[in-house]
């Protein structure tokens, strides 16, 4: 994996900020998609902006995977969530740097603005398939700023030749979006 692709533990307090939570509401983007008793990875969860909010979504039930490649973004998932009722259903996992490495599966996965950070995105997505239980759904959220509508398509074009179809285009500011599940 490319470190100089990915955001930086640095950077951690600008994807954690109230103002985030105006334009990029996780309740409002999540609600629609979060079962109670369902497990949702958290893809490149970063310092757990989405990962605290699916919990809550989940209502103590169900769990959330909090998966990042960097330790220091787990580090602050992990002190966020210390002595919090969501320590029971955070679960952290670190990683590889070629692979996720999760065999458990899952009915939901969110990727927010973290696929344009990975080199080999049809690895990713074969691996993300891989573990996506039947009738699940895989969000991904990509910054306009980063990655172009061309780039975006391509992306959905790997999606489609791997075996997912989209369900919905749902609107996010300055966002490119797309929701899909795997083709039956």
């Amino acid at each position: 994996m490319d470190k100089k692709r990915i955001c930086p533990v640095e950077r951690a307090g600008g994807l954690d900020s109230s103002l985030r939570k105006l334009f990029q509401n996780p309740q409002k983007i999540l609600s629609p998609y979060i079962n109670e008793g369902i497990t949702v990875l958290d893809m490149g969860c970063g310092p757990g902006f989405f990962s605290i909010e699916i919990a809550r979504l989940l209502n103590n039930s169900g769990k959330v995977i909090s998966a990042d490649l960097q330790d220091g973004m787990l580090e602050k998932v992990k002190e966020k969530i210390k002595g919090t009722e969501f320590e029971k259903r955070i679960e952290l996992h670190k990683c590889e740097d070629e692979r996720i490495g999760i065999t458990e599966k899952v009915e939901f996965i969110l990727c927010f603005y973290m696929v344009h950070e990975v080199p080999d995105q049809d690895k990713l997505f074969l691996e993300l398939k891989s573990i996506l239980k039947p009738g699940g759904k895989i969000y991904i959220i990509e910054p306009k700023f980063h990655v172009s509508k061309k780039s975006f398509d391509t992306m959905i074009n790997k999606l489609d030749s791997i075996g997912f179809e989209i369900i919905d285009k749902p609107k996010i500011f300055f966002s490119r979006t797309v929701l899909l599940n795997i083709r039956n």
